[in-house]
């Protein structure tokens, strides 16, 4: 994937200038071409196979996978036709999601499981999001603009399930873990797909990484009270901030942030439920 060019990123694009050492993390799914925008033969069946619904509506039943057990592609098909049914659109995030073997993050015990919707434990008290609420993060990051994004960061790599996916959306992605334990799971756990794109950094997402912004994208996997303003200031003109926050006591809610060059616009969406925002390392 292209680095510097970043769409949607930039001072009037949201691309800055690199810094000059940045974390190295090699990667590149087999198969993958280099554009994410365009769609797989994988993603084209599965929008001709899914009908398009609302999120949280019950999921169309799909048909039994065959064959390959866990690392067929049709077992990650029909959990896409699920979202689909769901209310899934973005044909990209269609294809992400297609692609990106979800059993790979999940203990091994777990891995029969990995691709039902639901969110699974990772250790150290965090969790794998659910499928649908993945999908609709991004494509709430993605929707009306053209990709590949440019220049992204993940507040919270946990497993790096997310992060592989949203490197297959953007030119570049960092994503940033506090708890050293997930950091070096995901390393381990992404080592195999070669993602070049993909940087993982240990540090307090709380601050961002003012070293990457400004951002095309910020997308966060857990809830605090109120949105760091160290995420809205490396938040690039053109850019979003997709992150749930808990704007009362044990109710959270997805809140997307758009920056103009007017100024910040702020959308209350979807009731969630995400693990805590912490700061510090651990």
């Amino acid at each position: 994937m292209n680095r510097s060019k970043a769409g949607g990123a930039g001072p009037a694009s949201g691309a800055a200038a690199r810094p000059a050492t940045r974390p190295a993390f090699p990667a590149q799914i087999p198969g993958l071409t280099s554009q994410p925008a365009a769609r797989s033969a994988a993603g084209a069946q599965v929008a001709k196979s899914g009908s398009a619904g609302k999120y949280g509506a019950t999921p169309a039943a799909a048909p039994a996978p065959q064959g390959g057990g866990l690392d067929s592609e049709a077992v990650r098909l029909a959990l896409v036709r699920r979202l689909v049914a769901q209310g899934l659109q973005h044909p990209a995030v269609e294809r992400a999601m297609a692609t990106v073997p979800r059993h790979r993050f999940v203990d091994s015990a777990l891995a029969s499981q990995a691709y039902e919707d639901i969110s699974l434990p990772i250790g150290l008290g965090q969790t794998i999001s659910q499928p649908t609420i993945v999908a609709r993060m991004l494509e709430l990051l993605c929707t009306g603009r053209p990709l590949p994004l440019g220049r992204v960061l993940e507040v919270g790599t946990g497993c790096g399930y997310q992060a592989a996916l949203l490197s297959l959306l953007c030119h570049e992605v960092y994503s940033i873990e506090r708890l050293r334990g997930l950091h070096e799971r995901a390393r381990e756990n992404l080592r195999e797909l070669r993602l070049p794109n993909l940087h993982l950094l240990l540090g307090d997402g709380m601050a961002g990484y003012p070293a990457g912004a400004p951002y095309a994208g910020i997308v966060a996997a857990a809830a605090g009270p109120e949105l760091p303003g160290a995420w809205l200031e490396q938040l690039a003109i053109g850019g979003r901030l997709v992150a749930p926050t808990e704007l009362s006591p044990g109710q959270q809610h997805l809140v997307l942030i758009e920056r103009t060059a007017q100024g910040l616009s702020r959308q209350v969406l979807d009731a969630v439920r995400f693990v805590p925002l912490k700061s510090g390392l651990g």
